[in-house]
């Protein structure tokens, strides 16, 4: 059974850094597309970035310069550096694996989903 796990979520000032990590427990992540997204309470999830089975990453224009996906398929993780966060970026950050290799921005196009992680920026 596949699992993902997020770690690294906390409480933070404006301006501070947090890296998210996600492990997966699937034989087959190196294939997988892996996508971040978020969530502030009821509303719909927001893609945040994304990085294919090749390397190609994508990225909510909001964070562009700010964000950094990144995966090491030997230890089946992947990564989200938060850098300068701002207050709107408080939300639950959730990763899924895309089982066609892809980057896409769609939720529906994801898979499978971990239980998400609580980041908090404050002003």
């Amino acid at each position: 059974q596949v699992h993902l796990v997020e770690s690294g979520g906390g409480s933070v000032q404006a301006g501070g850094s947090l890296r998210l990590s996600c492990a997966a427990s699937g034989r087959t992540f190196s294939s997988y597309g892996m996508g971040w997204f978020r969530q502030v309470e009821d509303k719909e999830f927001e893609f945040v970035a994304s990085i294919t089975s090749g390397g190609v990453t994508n990225y909510l224009d909001s964070v562009k310069g700010r964000f950094t996906v990144s995966r090491d398929n030997a230890k089946k993780t992947v990564y989200l550096q938060m850098n300068n966060l701002k207050p709107e970026d408080t939300a639950v950050y959730y990763c899924a694996e895309n089982w066609a290799g892809g980057g896409s921005r769609r939720v529906e196009e994801y898979n499978y989903w971990g239980q998400g992680t609580q980041v908090t920026v404050s002003s």
